[in-house]
């Protein structure tokens, strides 16, 4: 079954309601920080992830079908980027992330992902 860019995928573990905001984010490499902020709303679902130190206090929005697993047990998040891939992504726009679909798009396209703001569905 193909998933929305914006839907959690069915094997992530993401249970609706459930407060992510402080668990920790790791990259397939290592951690990357923390959420900051997220969303579960039925196709419009992200993590705002703060990097800390790490790339300068950025903040990343990855969408929700970059989460591969939730350990609610450990208060982590894993997403199937890499850090340097998400060091890359581009800025978040906290104007811009509810509002614009031309950003919706490019995250989309950045993270190689689809849906209607991404190209094809994965």
């Amino acid at each position: 079954m193909s998933e929305h860019v914006w839907s959690y995928k069915s094997t992530a573990g993401h249970l609706a309601g459930t407060e992510l905001t402080g668990y920790k984010v790791e990259a397939i490499d290592g951690r990357i920080g923390k959420v900051d902020k997220h969303s579960d709303e039925v196709g419009d679902s992200y993590l705002v992830v703060d990097t800390g130190v790490w790339i300068f206090g950025k903040e990343v929005l990855l969408p929700a079908a970059t989460v591969v697993r939730i350990d609610l047990d450990e208060q982590k998040v894993f997403v199937d980027r890499t850090k340097e891939q998400i060091k890359e992504a581009p800025e978040f726009s906290r104007e811009k992330h509810l509002e614009d679909p031309a950003y919706r798009h490019e995250l989309g396209s950045y993270y190689g992902l689809g849906g209607p703001f991404g190209g094809p569905m994965i």
